[in-house]
């Protein structure tokens, strides 16, 4: 059996990744930090359809923390097979508006926790010289968003990385590709006012939002044989949002 470890699993686009590998067979390490009981009724409703897995709380802006939920998952099941970046936050500032805490908190998790996972799995990936990482981008990457310079900037790094780590890691038989989703059902659009959500959609071509089940059955296609000559790539997912 292979195995996954999905960052920010607890809910959202992270919760969906899990159940799918799971059902793919996968056996999951499902990353949190602070919502545990979201976390275990994703396990548990895993385990109730068969499948595997395991809880790590683990703050991924720490890089000790990170490398101890990898060990703790090569220990627990042999090996390391995939890495699904998704632990991410979104705090919206004007940049007139902008303090210190907010960007360093973004940096932080957007982008230096994607570096640790990355270079943590990479380790445990290297002996078996096979390994998929996929990085949870964001169109908000090339589509202006007034109040999302951060968050832009951010997942702007995640896309340059996923590029430079797949010809690095491509000689160890690490695939490493992207996926930059639009606008997507989960608790953080639903934060988002009637409002603005019904300007959201209506900038959507294919007049819906996506579901994070979809998002899921994207990163599984990546982690499969049937995308195992597709590295350094990120692959915009939002309906037709960006065009």
């Amino acid at each position: 059996m292979k195995t996954a470890v999905i960052t920010g699993a607890s809910r959202g686009i992270g919760a969906a990744c899990a159940k799918r590998l799971a059902s793919d067979g996968y056996q999951v390490v499902i990353n949190y930090n602070h919502s545990e009981q979201q976390a275990q009724s994703v396990l548990d409703e895993i385990q109730k359809n068969g499948g595997d897995g395991m809880l790590f709380r683990a703050d991924v802006t720490n890089q000790d923390a990170v490398k101890s939920m990898m060990q703790a998952a090569q220990k627990a099941y042999g090996q390391l097979d995939v890495l699904v970046n998704n632990a991410g936050i979104v705090q919206d500032d004007y940049l007139l508006m902008l303090n210190s805490e907010s960007l360093d908190r973004c940096m932080d998790l957007n982008v230096k926790g994607y570096f640790y996972c990355a270079q943590q799995a990479a380790l445990k990936m290297f002996r078996k010289k096979k390994g998929v990482i996929v990085n949870l981008s964001s169109v908000s990457a090339q589509m202006a968003l007034a109040g999302q310079s951060v968050y832009s900037a951010t997942k702007g790094a995640v896309n340059a990385m996923t590029q430079t780590l797949a010809k690095e890691l491509a000689s160890y038989g690490i695939r490493v590709n992207a996926i930059a989703p639009g606008f997507v059902e989960t608790e953080m659009l639903d934060a988002v006012p009637e409002e603005k959500r019904s300007a959201y959609l209506d900038a959507i071509p294919l007049g819906r939002f996506g579901q994070a089940e979809e998002v899921a059955d994207f990163v599984a296609m990546l982690c499969g044989k049937q995308c195992a000559y597709l590295t350094g790539q990120t692959i915009v997912f939002d309906g037709g949002l960006s065009l």
